[in-house]
């Protein structure tokens, strides 16, 4: 047992848990937190709660942050926009197919020279920035390095509004891309159609493997189309709901359609191994 809290580095991004040892930060309190290139600030947006699991693994807050963390943290984000600004402007003028999906900006240590700059971008196909990188490091004044991401991992740092209306699962808690296939959507009764089941980055919707699993074990669930007895009489199935462990179905008397626990429909199948169970 141990106490965890969580943290994130923009406002509404993705949550990161640490160990937040001796400190108490509230939930709105600037902390420092430990990264590959030194600390960085970071707001609290989860309160040190105790967990039931072990904490050894997780890095520990570095400590809360001071004024001078925060101006450090300002002049940063202030690196961070002009080095967007600068890397759209350039990609225009070299005429190259490619779109700026986010900046990471790094300060040289004790001080607020620029050290490094991270341009993550998207393209159809490979590109030859070698002429960009150079005109990037003379306008910025620091080392530039370039990269491509997929179409997941631009989605993940961009982040926004699934069709859920909630905050994307890449951009907020999922750490690894799990392959999501065309049969998960087949399995689930869903609409083949690119629109309604594709993300906000143009894949299939990771969420299609959340309920999967239930789909995949629902070999006693009547089919669509079967015959099949309920309390009402007579019916059709229409569709399944292994989640609630119920079905849909159309009453044949009079063609109204109602939700039916699965309990109270008695299909072939079901009436065999009833009567010889």
């Amino acid at each position: 047992m141990g106490m965890l809290c969580a943290v994130s580095f923009n406002r509404y991004g993705r949550l990161f848990y640490l160990d937040p040892g001796d400190l108490r930060p509230a939930v709105g309190d600037k902390v420092l937190v430990p990264t590959d290139d030194g600390t960085e600030v970071a707001e609290c947006v989860w309160a040190p709660q105790w967990v039931d699991d072990p904490t050894d693994g997780f890095p520990r807050l570095a400590g809360l942050a001071t004024e001078q963390d925060l101006h450090r943290d300002e002049v940063q984000r202030k690196r961070k926009a002009e080095a967007k600004v600068a890397a759209k402007r350039l990609i225009r003028e070299h005429g190259l197919p490619m779109k700026v999906v986010a900046v990471d900006h790094v300060l040289e240590p004790g001080s607020l020279h620029s050290a490094r700059a991270t341009i993550y971008f998207t393209a159809p196909h490979r590109v030859d920035f070698r002429s960009l990188v150079r005109d990037l490091g003379a306008t910025l004044h620091c080392r530039v390095e370039l990269r491509q991401l997929s179409a997941r991992d631009s989605a993940r740092v961009q982040g926004g509004i699934g069709s859920c209306g909630r905050d994307l699962c890449c951009a907020t808690f999922l750490t690894d891309f799990e392959p999501v296939t065309i049969r998960m959507a087949k399995d689930q009764d869903l609409p083949l159609n690119p629109l309604r089941i594709s993300g906000a980055c143009g894949r299939l919707m990771c969420c299609l493997k959340y309920e999967h699993p239930l789909y995949a074990d629902s070999g006693s669930y009547p089919t669509s189309g079967q015959r099949v007895e309920t309390p009402d009489g007579p019916a059709k199935v229409v569709s399944r709901h292994p989640p609630s462990e119920s079905v849909t179905v159309r009453q044949i008397s009079d063609g109204a359609v109602k939700r039916c626990a699965l309990a109270d429909v008695c299909g072939p199948r079901r009436a065999h191994d009833q009567a010889y169970g």
